[in-house]
Order: C-alpha cells, then structure tokens, then sequence
C-alpha cells in the first residue's frame, strides 16, 4: 500500500481495535441468537458448518484445522470429541493413507442445518441489519483480501505459522 507510511500509529492502532472489538461484539450476539437447541461449545458450529457447506460434507483433517486456525495435535483432539458427541467421523483417503477426512454424520448434518438456519438469523440481525448489504459485502471483500495476503504471507515463511490457536480446555 502506497500510503501506509502516511498513517499515524495512533490511528492504525485505532483502527485494528475497532475491526477486533466489532468482530468480538457481533460475534457474542450471534452466538448468543442461536439459542439453547443448537448451543454448541467453543468452535463447534465453524467447524460444522464449513463441511454442511463443503462437498460431501468432508474436508481433510489438515485443512479444517487451518481453516479454524487451531494446531494438527488441538484439531485432532477437538476432531475426537466431536466424533464421542456423534457429530463427526473420521474416513480413511482412498488414495492416501496418509490422509484423514473428517465428514458429518447424519447426526451432524441435522445439528449443523439447525445451526446454519439459526446463525443465518442472527448474522442479518446483527451484521447485514446495521451494515446493509453493499457495505457488508464490501467488508467481506476487504476481509477476504487481507486473510489471503496474511496466508501467503505465513506460507511464505513470514510470521510464525506454528503459532495457530489450540483447542480450548487443552491445558
């Protein structure tokens, strides 16, 4: 960006709040808009609803995990207790042993539809409600492009890849 260097820190600073507050306020309202029925702990419904939406609703373990940023050891431990909760199952690549897909169980599948009916409510109460839809799907634009320039920074060796977030309550 040409004009980077002409922005205060000041306000670059304030700027990142406000991405990181909004996000961490309307996220609180959306989950919270969910409701009892589909109440799901810590990362469940991302991870639910990324294979509702995914063909054959199965994603490789590897994937997901980058997706959802959490480590391959957090993954596979938040994988299992999904799997206890008969939610998911794990299936063998047929091509690559050496890969492991995570798919939806029926069971997942009515939980997750549930979940995506439920969040889709709440995102135009609390996101495309105030925004608008030019200006959300701008937001979307910008933030599609800032994850992208991030990840291809991270794979080209800049940041610290290895420091994704673990699963909650792994201590």
């Amino acid at each position: 960006m040409d004009d980077a260097d002409d922005v205060d820190d000041r306000e670059l600073i304030t700027w990142w709040g406000l991405v990181v507050e909004a996000h961490a306020r309307t996220g609180r309202l959306v989950t919270e808009d969910l409701g009892i029925d589909v109440a799901l702990p810590g990362p469940w419904l991302e991870v639910l609803l990324r294979l509702l939406r995914s063909p054959e609703r199965r994603l490789t373990m590897t994937r997901l995990a980058n997706e959802v940023s959490l480590t391959s050891g957090g993954f596979t431990k938040f994988a299992d207790r999904l799997v206890r909760a008969g939610l998911l199952e794990r299936q063998a690549c047929a091509t690559d042993r050496r890969v492991t897909y995570v798919a939806l169980t029926p069971e997942g599948v009515a939980l997750a539809e549930r979940a995506q009916e439920r969040h889709a409510q709440a995102l135009r109460r609390h996101f495309l409600g105030p925004l608008g839809a030019e200006d959300a799907a701008t937001l979307a634009r910008i933030m599609r492009r800032l994850r992208d320039a991030s990840t291809a920074r991270l794979a080209a060796g800049h940041g610290s890849a290895g420091q994704e977030t673990a699963v909650p309550g792994d201590d």
